[in-house]
């Protein structure tokens, strides 16, 4: 049986929304601590970038330093939080979505991005959220 080279499994390609990538860690905190950390200030600012005036509200549009831009689309408290992204050298938005899921005693939290380009932008992702999960950590210790 031939298979054609386009009809191969290539890791994070979704069927519809391009290629995704999702990136977790368990953290020693209660659900209310991880979400606090990830909604705080310097927590958005870690996963976001910077943003000045910035409410985490469903409908919120944002603009950052370095010339993201956005929309929050949902915000469920203690739950996950929902948002568009696109840096200003992307041609179309990917969406975000940063979740906090309990367990036992710790908090997991989640990044999980879908709507990527190719198989470049999906690894340049999962190193940016990978670096932002051991900077919230560090945050936390700091805090």
């Amino acid at each position: 049986m031939k298979h054609n080279m386009t009809d191969r499994h290539i890791v994070g390609r979704t069927k519809d929304m391009g290629f995704q990538i999702g990136v977790r860690k368990t953290f020693s905190l209660s659900l209310e601590q991880a979400w606090r950390l990830i909604t705080s200030r310097e927590g958005i600012n870690l996963w976001l970038g910077d943003v000045e005036d910035f409410h985490l509200a469903k409908g919120q549009s944002y603009r950052t330093k370095d010339g993201a831009i956005g929309e929050v689309r949902v915000v469920n408290p203690r739950e996950n939080i929902r948002i568009t992204w696109q840096p200003q050298e992307w041609s179309q938005a990917s969406t975000i979505q940063v979740r906090v899921i309990p367990a036992r005693e710790k908090t997991v939290i989640s990044f999980h991005q879908e709507g990527l380009s190719g198989e470049a932008e999906r690894e340049q992702m999962r190193q940016r959220w990978m670096k932002v999960l051991e900077d919230l950590q560090k945050l936390w210790i700091s805090i």
